[in-house]
């Protein structure tokens, strides 16, 4: 790990931080233009603005990590061991994400293909009624 004086440690973080704020208030500001508040009449699609917000969210949080959380000074080996987890918690994220799309679409067939062979009106979204939650 090299030592580095004061002067240099605050300009390197304080270039981190503008950076960082820099990437933040792009951020805001697409997310606006993306919903037509800065333009109006312009919107841009939901899939294309959520993957802008990941991805520079990705890029603040390796800068965070590899400047205030000193990971550029360690052996590749530790920082492999921390970015591993990492993933695999990002891969359990989607897995649960993918479950629990699967099993909402399994049960609102159940729930419509119930209310096709009642008369009663398909529900869609809810499965079951707020008036008959316990809650």
């Amino acid at each position: 790990m090299g030592h580095l004086s004061y002067e240099s440690s605050k300009s390197i973080a304080t270039k981190t931080i503008l950076i960082l704020a820099a990437i933040t208030i792009f951020e805001v500001l697409f997310a606006l233009l993306g919903k037509g508040y800065l333009v109006k009449d312009f919107h841009i699609s939901g899939w294309i603005t959520g993957g802008m917000m990941v991805l520079l969210s990705i890029v603040k949080a390796y800068l965070i990590v590899y400047e205030f959380m000193h990971m550029k000074y360690e052996v590749p080996g530790l920082v492999k061991t921390v970015l591993l987890p990492t993933l695999l918690l990002i891969w359990a994220i989607i897995a649960f994400l993918a479950e629990g799309r699967y099993w909402l679409g399994s049960r609102t067939r159940v729930v419509n293909k119930e209310a096709s062979t009642t008369n009663a009106p398909p529900q869609h979204g809810m499965v079951y009624p707020l008036e008959n939650s316990h809650f």
